[in-house]
């Protein structure tokens, strides 16, 4: 129901009421202004895209915390969604008045230097805010809180390459690192560099996890939190849970360990200092400590595990083989971090031809002579 009425003081009132029965009135100097207004109402109704004028009132902030609240998310990704939300420009702007403008100024904050940072943020961690913040946006289109998303064609800072961006120790540089670490420290090492578990994964291995007859390793929980007070016990990511294929020699690096340094607690866990699990940040302590050992540079952890994928791809593995082995939850996901380690078509034409022409030109010369004949 709509109408429009003109007002003693020459003023022309428009008004209409929503879905909900709830009554909206606006003024306007013309009548043809108002008529307009309706209009737009009217077909915003009837194409569904109509929305609360007094919805996006609320703040960006109070909006991200009643939307996150709702999400089903790893203690991980709330840590990287209230960095998201603390990180922005315009948490305290209404929803309705932010425009791309302010995303964008948002998105470009974030690659300078700052009170807290010597340097801007890496251009994946840039990434990982922004999605968080654009999904909060599309929930708000879904919910009717705002028409359009302000984060739509926000140019994000351009990543560095998988080739050029990631570092794989050689296999010296492993055995390095296994020659200096302490002997409690050496089958974690060995789990990260001939297993690929991530961090997490390593850390939250129990004894039962192994089943040594088998030489299979059991991906099924991981320790989030970069400290010991934050330290917690959870499921690895969605779609990691997995059984990894492990050599002879990892297995006996493993039973060596629970024989010379023991297990802890009634679960057996492999790996703990003074009754506490290895959280990220005591983990990446003793790693550098042997790295610094070793002369091995700024190889992390997770370059190991790099380090185990591309193994896995020299030995011609295909995708969903390094896939399942990693706990990728998609083979996309693979093919976006190890493509460029997988030979190419012309590679592989190459070493065809290479073999080709071997056979002839290096062939038994007895077998030449006698096609001569």
């Amino acid at each position: 129901m709509a109408s429009i009425k003109k007002r003693p003081d020459g003023h022309w009132r428009a008004r209409y009421r929503d879905e909900a029965g709830k009554e909206h009135a606006k003024h306007f100097p013309r009548k043809i202004d108002a008529q307009r207004w309706l209009d737009e109402v009217t077909a915003s109704v009837v194409t569904g895209t109509y929305v609360d004028p007094k919805a996006g009132t609320i703040t960006f902030a109070q909006w991200f915390t009643q939307w996150e609240e709702r999400q089903i998310w790893s203690r991980g990704t709330k840590l990287s969604a209230a960095q998201a939300l603390q990180s922005t420009t315009f948490a305290d702007v209404q929803m309705k008045k932010i425009m791309p403008s302010h995303v964008q100024a948002w998105v470009k904050s974030m690659t300078l230097p700052a009170e807290t940072r010597k340097s801007g943020l890496s251009p994946a961690t840039v990434k990982v805010r922004y999605n968080l913040v654009r999904s909060a946006f599309k929930g708000a289109v879904a919910d009717r809180v705002i028409v359009l998303d302000p984060s739509d064609n926000i140019k994000l800072p351009r990543e560095r390459r998988p080739e050029v961006a990631m570092t794989i120790p050689t296999t010296a540089q492993v055995a390095a690192a296994l020659d200096a670490a302490p002997e409690w420290f050496r089958a974690y090492i060995g789990v990260c560099a001939f297993a690929g578990l991530r961090l997490g994964e390593a850390s939250g291995l129990q004894v039962g996890d192994i089943d040594f007859l088998r030489r299979t390793l059991k991906v099924s929980r991981q320790v989030q939190g970069e400290n010991r007070k934050k330290a917690e016990v959870v499921a690895p990511k969605h779609g990691s849970e997995r059984v990894v294929y492990i050599p002879a020699r990892l297995t006996e690096m493993i039973a060596q360990h629970v024989e010379q340094v023991g297990v802890h607690g009634d679960e057996g866990w492999l790996f703990s200092t003074g009754g506490h699990l290895w959280n990220r940040g005591m983990a990446g302590y003793y790693w550098r400590e042997v790295r610094e050992a070793c002369g091995m540079g700024e190889f992390t952890l997770h370059d190991l595990r790099h380090f185990f994928a591309s193994a896995l791809i020299a030995s011609s593995c295909d995708v969903a083989t390094v896939q399942r082995t990693l706990g990728h939850s998609q083979p996309s996901i693979t093919l976006d971090i190890y493509t460029h380690l997988w030979p190419t078509a012309e590679d592989k034409t190459r070493t065809a031809a290479d073999s080709l022409m071997a056979a002839v030109l290096d062939g038994p010369a007895d077998s030449v002579r006698t096609e001569a004949q």
